[in-house]
């Protein structure tokens, strides 16, 4: 319903597809159906032995308990579940650095071409995810974002574009989508987004649009913590990704002393054109179809 029955829904697949050659990103969290398929039942036996084990667990209690109380019951209902007999695997391939620009032209069953522009970043807790964070929101955070202005309001080549950092454990992407405007090119919108993009390397942001970014971030954090298992959420992700529960409040402050230059300089050092990957897909039957460079 979320993917293969919504216009564009497969888009994230595809961009992962692309972008990633060797490391598990380049495949969705949740599968295929013909890995489902070709799975036995002692193949989904033998991952959960390995996986779904306490070594490879992290329990975050929150709310208004007793601690001495909350332990006991841990113990009782946790504590008899046996540990894996074997190591849980770490063995992720990593990613090699890619050297120059790539270009492909696909095929989907869209009603629209879409332009994608894509760049490997690093990952979270990296001294570079913080300005990165910054710069994701300078270019694509809601519709006053300088991708969104740029392209559907200014130069009107996208009925529709966004973009998002993708920060997570391993290096990932930030990544931008324009839906093509009928009567416009993808050459166009591929421009346009590319332009955005090499502005930011180019020229500082401004104080203005700091500032914007940074009360973004602080409403995005606040909103992150309203609730008892958003608390848990944020303890979890300070625990299991930064192995430090610090990080769950010692990061705001890190926001919050970003400057335009450190902005400036990850956009430099991530935006470039060796970094780049361009997708171009097209509606299926269209003559301009299929390829990669």
């Amino acid at each position: 319903m979320r993917v293969d029955n919504q216009p564009y829904g497969r888009l994230n697949e595809i961009v992962y597809d692309q972008a990633f050659i060797v490391h598990p990103y380049k495949h969705p969290t949740i599968g295929s159906m013909e890995d489902l398929e070709a799975a036995s039942v002692g193949d989904v036996r033998d991952f959960f032995h390995t996986y779904y084990v306490p070594n490879n667990a992290t329990l975050v209690l929150a709310g208004d308990f007793d601690p001495k109380e909350a332990m006991k019951m841990v113990e009782q209902y946790l504590g008899r579940v046996p540990k894996s007999t074997k190591p849980v695997p770490r063995d992720i391939p990593q990613e090699p650095a890619q050297t120059k620009e790539r270009r492909v032209r696909l095929e989907e069953n869209w009603p629209l071409p879409a332009i994608v522009v894509a760049h490997h970043i690093t990952f979270d807790g990296d001294p570079d995810s913080y300005p990165l964070h910054i710069a994701s929101k300078v270019l694509s955070d809601g519709q006053s974002s300088r991708i969104y202005r740029s392209l559907v309001y200014d130069k009107q080549v996208a009925l529709a574009a966004s973009g998002s950092g993708n920060i997570i454990e391993d290096p990932n992407l930030f990544f931008a989508v324009a839906i093509v405007q009928p009567g416009k090119t993808t050459e166009d919108a591929t421009n346009a987004l590319i332009a955005e993009l090499d502005r930011l390397r180019k020229e500082p942001i401004s104080a203005a649009e700091l500032q914007q970014a940074k009360n973004q971030f602080a409403r995005d954090y606040i909103f992150s913590r309203e609730s008892v298992a958003d608390k848990a959420r944020t303890l979890a992700h300070a625990a299991v990704i930064h192995d430090d529960i610090k990080t769950a409040d010692d990061e705001f402050d890190i926001f919050m002393n970003i400057t335009a230059a450190d902005v400036q300089r990850v956009a430099q050092k991530y935006f470039t054109p060796e970094n780049r990957l361009v997708l171009t897909i097209m509606p299926k039957g269209s003559a301009t179809g299929g390829g990669r460079q």
